[in-house]
């Protein structure tokens, strides 16, 4: 995600705010709505870590955090069930694409971190408290898998939006492809 990141940086910054269609998130309101996931997210993924569980040679996905990781995730680079967005993680309308790429980039290296402390902890017995309703607790290991399904399937989504793009703005398909890449 860093690297697909980097590559966006280098792109207009008017195309990343242009809207795909009226009712189409652009490629900032993307990132803000990851961005809103990773300030949630982060924060209670240290606050966990701070466990003194020790580690387990695998993981094992619970049920629920399964479920929610398989509905996540895009098939074979496609984006098929559609979900609308919690109402605490819609984006604005006006983001400005350089301050939300640059802290994507920041949250992805922190998420990197985070990744490597938790080999040693055991992510089947940590629970983190879910952002749409802090009752519901999945465990370590099930929020990091939702929290890369959900980038990846956000990613198809930028390829999505920068392809349609193309296609109004005349954009040359060599602009894309390193885009998007």
């Amino acid at each position: 995600m860093i690297l697909s990141a980097n590559r966006l940086m280098r792109m207009d910054p008017e195309l990343l705010t242009t809207q795909p269609a009226e009712d189409k998130w652009n490629v900032a309101q993307v990132l803000e709505h990851l961005n809103s996931y990773s300030h949630y997210y982060l924060p209670e993924l240290k606050k966990g870590l701070r466990s003194h569980k020790d580690p387990v040679p695998f993981f094992k996905p619970g049920f629920l955090g399964g479920y929610f990781t398989k509905m996540m995730q895009p098939k074979e680079g496609k984006v098929t069930n559609k979900m609308k967005a919690p109402k605490g993680h819609r984006p604005a309308g006006d983001i400005d694409i350089q301050p939300a790429l640059h802290l994507f980039i920041a949250q992805q290296h922190e998420l990197i971190e985070l990744l490597e402390l938790a080999k040693k902890k055991n992510i089947n017995a940590i629970r983190i408290p879910i952002s749409i309703s802090r009752i519901i607790k999945l465990k370590m290991g099930d929020v990091f898998a939702f929290l890369i399904a959900h980038e990846q399937r956000h990613f198809v989504q930028i390829q999505n939006v920068i392809a349609s793009l193309q296609t109004k703005t005349g954009i040359s398909q060599e602009v894309l492809q390193v885009a998007i890449q």
